[in-house]
């Protein structure tokens, strides 16, 4: 039998990634000072930039002075975004146009550049993620659980909670969450101190029965009763003592060594007001936007004198990268706008009347309500918060996964079961069913089960506990 080659034209659809795009993407999930200090950097490099709302008070442009803005980019090298690259697997809300001025569809080694600088906690995970696993679900659930841990590494949201916000598979959730538990630095991603030093412990080979039995009983190394550890333990007093050291040494908080400045109070990138009429007015704050132009005059002027190619090509570059940034940033404020406002929506109730009428909100009901892409909006949602009458909140906040039959958002139970223990008397504590038949009541369905779990992820203790506590009272 003889082979037949034949030569085919297919005709296809792709999605070409442009420096211009990947940046435009990693600007959206800035926080408002990582942008200020990203476009204070730009300001400096690019001389066709300007700060402020007029070109009125711009100085004369000439020669010089571009030639002096040039070897002043020059020697500040490449430009830099700050935040972890987005995954090539990941689906992106683009079209298949190319950026303008975008010549080819390949990073410029810039993009490179970017991991040569101070590495966040989140950027060093993702990095991680995308080398231990290739699946495209574990690979995304791993992208949330990394940037729901709070800045000592710690997973503070519930495992269920997120799942069902996502909408993927308990078990898928539980996979991923294991992944990341293997990542350095040891001891990321615990959901409690006893896992984190149990997973330090694991990587070092040294989680023993003796030692989980002690992990399991911290509150007694806290108040030091060490006769109760040792039989619990079933070792020495030397034994006891070298286990003690041995987690002295461990690290409790391990996210804390990617925070190297103090974390910035939390300012609000939207601000939510009731107008007169009794509407709710959605609108950016203008403290945390920044102000500059493009100098068109600047860019003709100094056209008509350069002369050296090198020169000319600088001047495109910059006139190229001046379009580009005043356009991301008109483009990422008008997002950031969109989501709020379809926040405030969804969660009308919550700024009548607080916590408890929060509803069930993920990230694909907004994304599908504003006809934009699920990753969008949860890079709208990173580092943001809204400013209402009710605090300033992380955007974070407002999304949370349905509970009980009834629909309703499971921070909105939590907040209602602290409510029914706040209300308690020490001769009337409810226990976890109780608390269950009173959440029916108000048209809430939930487990007693569910009903301990929220309880306990609010750090309350059990009835017996806060009965024992109340008769210890004088």
């Amino acid at each position: 039998m003889t082979a037949i080659q034949r030569l085919e034209l297919r005709q296809g659809q792709s999605l070409t990634m442009t420096p211009q795009l990947v940046q435009s993407i990693k600007l959206l999930q800035l926080s408002h000072a990582e942008l200020a200090a990203y476009v204070e950097a730009e300001l400096e490099r690019n001389p066709l930039l300007q700060e402020g709302d007029t070109l009125a008070d711009a100085a004369p442009p000439s020669l010089a002075d571009f030639l002096h803005a040039k070897q002043k980019a020059e020697a500040a090298g490449p430009r830099m975004i700050p935040g972890p690259p987005p995954s090539r697997r990941e689906a992106l809300p683009v079209s298949s146009a190319p950026a303008a001025g975008a010549a080819h569809s390949e990073l410029r080694p810039e993009m490179e550049d970017m991991l040569a600088r101070v590495t966040s906690l989140s950027e060093h995970l993702e990095t991680q993620l995308e080398l231990a696993t290739a699946d495209p679900t574990l690979r995304r659930i791993g992208r949330h659980l990394i940037h729901n841990l709070d800045e000592a590494g710690y997973l503070t949201e519930d495992l269920a909670e997120l799942a069902a916000r996502l909408q993927v598979a308990p078990a898928d959730a539980e996979a991923a969450l294991r992944l990341i538990q293997g990542f350095e630095p040891p001891g990321i991603g615990a959901r409690n101190l006893a896992e984190c030093l149990s997973l330090q412990l694991r990587e070092r080979n040294r989680l023993d029965p003796a030692m989980e039995t002690l992990l399991a009983h911290l509150p007694l190394v806290a108040r030091q009763d060490f006769a109760a550890l040792r039989k619990l333990c079933g070792v020495d007093e030397e034994d006891l003592a070298d286990m003690l050291a041995e987690i002295r040494r461990l690290e409790p908080k391990p996210g804390l060594a990617f925070t190297p400045v103090p974390v910035d109070v939390l300012v609000p990138d939207v601000l939510v007001r009731t107008a007169p009429d009794g509407g709710l007015t959605v609108e950016l704050n203008p403290d945390t936007l920044p102000r500059i132009l493009l100098n068109r005059t600047y860019y003709a002027q100094v056209a008509k004198v350069v002369r050296k190619d090198e020169d000319k090509s600088f001047l495109s570059d910059c006139l190229q990268a001046a379009s580009w940034l005043t356009r991301s940033l008109d483009q990422r404020a008008r997002t950031i706008l969109k989501v709020a406002a379809e926040i405030v929506r969804q969660q009308e109730a919550f700024f009548r009347q607080g916590v408890g009428a929060l509803c069930p909100m993920t990230l694909r009901s907004v994304a599908e309500a504003i006809g934009t892409h699920e990753s969008t909006v949860s890079r709208v949602a990173a580092n943001k918060a809204l400013g209402t009458e009710r605090g300033t909140h992380p955007m974070k906040f407002f999304f949370s996964a349905a509970t009980g039959e009834g629909e309703h958002s499971a921070k909105a139970v939590r907040h209602r079961i602290r409510q029914l223990i706040e209300a308690e008397t020490p001769a009337a504590v409810l226990s976890d069913e109780a608390i269950a038949q009173k959440l029916k009541a108000d048209g809430i369905r939930v487990a007693r089960r569910t009903v301990a779990k929220y309880r306990e992820s609010l750090r309350i203790p059990s009835s017996a506990d806060r009965r024992r506590a109340g008769r210890m009272k004088p």
